[in-house]
């Protein structure tokens, strides 16, 4: 004699399947777009994301074009984030360096933050270099930042050369940042 489900265990097989198929769509849809380190470990230079932002604090708006023809140090940070704190000042003396040669910045985009607790931040680590406000999320997610700091290097031509998921140290500034203030040079 054969024997059948029920209607019940058909419908919590049913349901289980639908819970499970639900959860594996969510991770893939939330999975970051890491795309721009794929085609970094082929050895290419994939275009930076174009973008403008509010300034942190106010006073117009900023985007990636304006630094066109210089190498940009992109860090994506938060007041929130201790890793963030340690590296600030490391940012700050290439900010300096770069600028003072005339062939880069540092160029700082502020994301899930409170303004005031970021402009506190910057005051206390006497930054002088350029920061954005991500407020609406709109330009992380593209870049595939998943935590803070994540740092990428755009060449003078506007082409991401490096990331740094995670902070950076004078190691990394030397090797990936210095040699493209050369290029074309």
């Amino acid at each position: 004699m054969k024997r059948y489900l029920s209607p019940f265990a058909i419908a919590a097989l049913i349901g289980v399947l639908a819970l499970v198929g639900l959860l594996t769509y969510g991770l893939v849809q939330n999975e970051p777009d890491r795309g721009i380190d794929a085609a970094l470990q082929r050895g290419e230079r994939p275009k930076a994301l174009a973008f403008e932002l509010e300034k942190l604090g106010g006073g117009g708006s900023g985007s990636l074009e304006d630094y066109r023809g210089k190498v940009v140090v992109l860090n994506f940070w938060g007041s929130w984030c201790k890793p963030c704190r340690t590296e600030s000042p490391l940012l700050q003396r290439w900010h300096e360096r770069l600028s003072q040669r005339g062939r880069g910045t540092v160029l700082g985009v502020d994301a899930l933050d409170v303004t005031d607790d970021a402009l506190d931040f910057v005051r206390e680590f006497d930054l002088s270099y350029p920061m954005l406000k991500d407020s609406d999320e709109e330009v992380y997610p593209g870049y595939g930042v998943v935590q803070f700091p994540e740092t990428f290097v755009i060449d003078a031509k506007g082409r991401i050369a490096s990331i740094r998921r995670g902070p950076v140290d004078d190691e990394f500034m030397r090797d990936e940042v210095l040699p493209l203030t050369k290029e074309g040079a």
